[in-house]
């Protein structure tokens, strides 16, 4: 039993509630219920953060790609260092302190956008889903759910002429012989109850347009999200390749669709939009790390009016912090329309809820019968002291989460995650990958 001096509930946000549950349900919620016998949770609960968008081993690039200049290209050969340099052994490590992270920043679900597959040579381990084998044991550890996007990467990229290029270096790591040893890959994977198996088409520049139906049939049923004209150069490649947009293409495809989502969606057209939002296509934006990456600011508001849900992910961690990814979003829009309030609070913290897109339809809400997650927020820190508790969203940082549930189990209290000192798991797991090289 819990009591909350303020809670997000579906209706809007109510003063007083108490809150029960049992394996791992709300099994009552009681708008201006009384305080006895429950555990009082402080400030205001919100439903259980959805990090929609996550490369756990790109955290071990923050504060060491960031002092230079260059693009979006530069950055992926840093990227390409570390992933050449991590084992089964070492991603659990970091994906584990990656994790309790997310969990410290009221993340109770992250889709891990999964490419690291192989060995350093391409080379399948004995074990062909050992490396996934150490994402769900990293996961677990940390407490929080794992829907793992297994991602079909079969060639090097296309050129600025649309000329299909081969693997090089550490991209053998990333991919399978085919589309149809990809589906066989990922189906023969038994992972541990509570994991969500979902693919992910790394990007048109990585997937030849033949090899997409494949993957599409082999993701029915299951979520299935892509890499979507994060770049300009992108979109010019496949253009020259296929005379189509990378949009145009998936949809040709049928990679669009209600349980597909479309991640950054930074340079599209009118009717790229159409396409997306008539498909009903989620959109999962990363506000840091398009930025960090110098990609630019997506149509985010065009989206959300043609039919498109959005979703919100930390993808290379620059920072963790879901909430000030939400305040980015609103922040960007401002930024390109010259307007305020383009996305209201409840609409940002939908943002932050979106389950569904990692194939979990009943999280994202304080309501009887959802599953048990939930973030209480401080409302007296120097962030949030006299703030008004239904604009928290707006306002608060990562440091003012002092308690999250995820499926009822409580995983972080008074700011303390249950592994302990998650800084020190954390350069444990880093600081080897830059020592050794």
């Amino acid at each position: 039993m819990w009591w909350a001096e303020y809670a997000l509930l579906p209706g809007g946000l109510v003063r007083g509630c108490r809150i029960e549950v049992a394996g791992g349900r709300f099994t009552r919620v009681l708008p201006g219920g009384r305080a006895d016998g429950a555990t009082r949770l402080p400030g205001v609960i919100l439903p259980g953060f959805a990090n929609a968008h996550s490369h756990a081993f790109h955290r071990a690039l923050r504060g060491r790609t960031h002092g230079g200049g260059g693009s979006f290209w530069d950055w992926r050969e840093q990227m390409y260092a570390v992933a050449a340099r991590l084992d089964p052994d070492a991603y659990l490590r970091l994906a584990r302190a990656a994790y309790a992270e997310m969990a410290l920043a009221g993340v109770t679900a992250v889709g891990e956008f999964h490419y690291l597959h192989h060995g350093p040579d391409g080379r399948a381990y004995d074990a062909p889903n050992v490396m996934s084998d150490a994402l769900a044991q990293a996961a677990a550890e940390a407490g929080v759910r794992l829907s793992l996007l297994d991602v079909c990467y079969l060639s090097g990229g296309l050129s600025a002429q649309g000329a299909r290029m081969p693997l090089a270096g550490v991209q053998r790591r990333f991919a399978d012989a085919d589309a149809d040893r990809w589906a066989a890959r990922v189906t023969s994977w038994r992972p541990a109850a509570g994991v969500t198996v979902g693919a992910a088409i790394h990007s048109v520049r990585a997937v030849p347009r033949e090899a997409l139906p494949a993957v599409v049939s082999a993701s029915r049923g299951r979520p299935l999200h892509v890499h979507l004209s994060e770049q300009p150069v992108e979109n010019a490649a496949c253009q020259a390749a296929y005379g189509l947009s990378p949009t145009a293409v998936l949809a040709a495809a049928g990679a669009l669709g209600v349980q597909s989502t479309a991640v950054h969606a930074t340079h599209l057209s009118a009717g790229d939009v159409a396409l997306l939002g008539a498909s009903r296509t989620t959109v999962c934006l990363c506000p840091s790390t398009e930025a960090d990456l110098a990609d630019g600011i997506g149509p985010a508001r065009e989206l959300v009016d043609a039919g498109s849900p959005l979703a919100l992910g930390s993808d290379q961690h620059v920072r963790t912090d879901l909430m000030a990814e939400a305040r980015s979003l609103e922040a960007h829009e401002r930024l390109r329309s010259w307007r305020r309030g383009r996305f209201r609070p409840a609409e940002l913290v939908a943002a932050l809820g979106a389950h569904g897109c990692l194939g979990v339809a009943d999280a994202g809400s304080i309501a009887v019968g959802a599953r048990a997650d939930l973030v209480a927020v401080r409302l007296d820190s120097v962030r949030t002291a006299g703030i008004d508790p239904a604009q928290v969203v707006l306002t608060a940082s990562a440091a003012d989460i002092d308690t999250v549930l995820v499926d009822g189990n409580l995983i972080v209290a008074g700011g303390v995650h249950v592994l302990g000192d998650v800084a020190a798991l954390l350069r444990a797991a880093i600081e080897p990958l830059w020592t050794s090289r």
